[in-house]
């Protein structure tokens, strides 16, 4: 068996240029630190640039490394200027970590009226990848990496998904579905730039089971209380958490379209390998349909 992938198996990326969303906690600061400790400058994304900066200031040496962005992927305003500032201040982009995320949250919309999750976890990173991706498409090698879950395998994909929810909502189907909604994006795109011929490529990963503050408020509750410690000693660390995807961020060895999560049972923990999503992630009808539909509400077309 070949040797288990880790982080001392990360290049050195000095040169290049890496924009993590949500990268002021738990897996997306992992990945932060662990990029720019690489060599990599790390554009931080966080809807707090408080929280952000003070997220930056405890990753030490490597906090020079580290720029700081607001952007709210509830909001296609926040979306596209942020993507603006980015085009503005860099003339390259290697790589684009769609990390930032929401789980089985109440019933909501985001500023334009979507639901939440939905909204948030797919439609903002499907909006903000395509105001970047001619700056992605223009450095050599670049990758785009969404960050997907185990949860995509409850998920199904059928029109209309993004509507505010109504009395059927259930918090759990959401989430499966927007995570579900990452891949099929991820398999979307990757076959669009290659019939474009670039040599840019898209990736997925999923951490396993990880103990960051995702899913904090699923233990609101004395019930929950009594549980979250008990969870915490189950899970792995977002550090380890966040293995897949740096692996697919920084493999030379990735190719595009593949799906990294972690090596142990039923893929919970362990080192970093290609994995298989379910049947539904690969029906291209779904995908072309999904794109479709979120080029419709967010207003962002691909040049691929």
């Amino acid at each position: 068996m070949a040797r288990p992938w880790t982080t001392h198996d990360i290049p050195d990326l000095s040169g290049r240029v890496a924009l993590v969303t949500g990268g002021n906690a738990g897996l997306g600061l992992a990945t932060v630190g662990e990029l720019a400790r690489h060599g990599a400058h790390v554009i931080l994304t966080s809807r707090s640039a408080e929280r952000g900066a003070q997220a930056v200031a405890a990753l030490g040496d490597a906090a020079e490394r580290v720029d700081v962005l607001s952007l709210d992927l509830a909001d296609l305003a926040s979306i596209a200027d942020a993507a603006e500032q980015v085009r503005q201040r860099h003339e390259r982009l290697d790589l684009l970590v769609n990390n930032a995320g929401i789980m089985a949250v109440p019933a909501g919309v985001t500023t334009d009226g979507f639901e939440r999750q939905m909204g948030t976890n797919h439609l903002g990173h499907f909006a903000l990848t395509g105001r970047l991706l001619d700056l992605l498409v223009g450095t050599q090698g670049a990758r785009v990496v969404n960050v997907s879950s185990i949860a995509h395998r409850m998920g199904e994909y059928r029109p209309g998904l993004a509507d505010a929810p109504g009395a059927d909502y259930k918090p759990w189907r959401a989430y499966g579905a927007s995570k579900l909604s990452n891949l099929l994006f991820t398999y979307e795109l990757q076959r669009r730039l290659t019939s474009h011929r670039s040599a840019a490529i898209a990736l997925a990963a999923h951490p396993g089971t990880a103990g960051t503050g995702l899913g904090d408020h699923l233990f609101a509750n004395r019930a929950g209380r009594v549980l979250q410690p008990v969870f915490r000693r189950m899970t792995q660390s977002p550090e380890a958490g966040a293995w897949p995807t740096l692996r697919a961020a920084t493999d030379p060895a990735a190719l595009g379209g593949q799906y990294y999560g972690p090596r142990g049972l039923r893929e919970q923990r362990g080192a970093p390998v290609v994995v298989t999503s379910i049947p539904a992630s690969y029906d291209v009808a779904s995908a072309q349909a999904l794109w479709q539909e979120s080029e419709e509400l967010t207003g962002v077309s691909f040049p691929v």
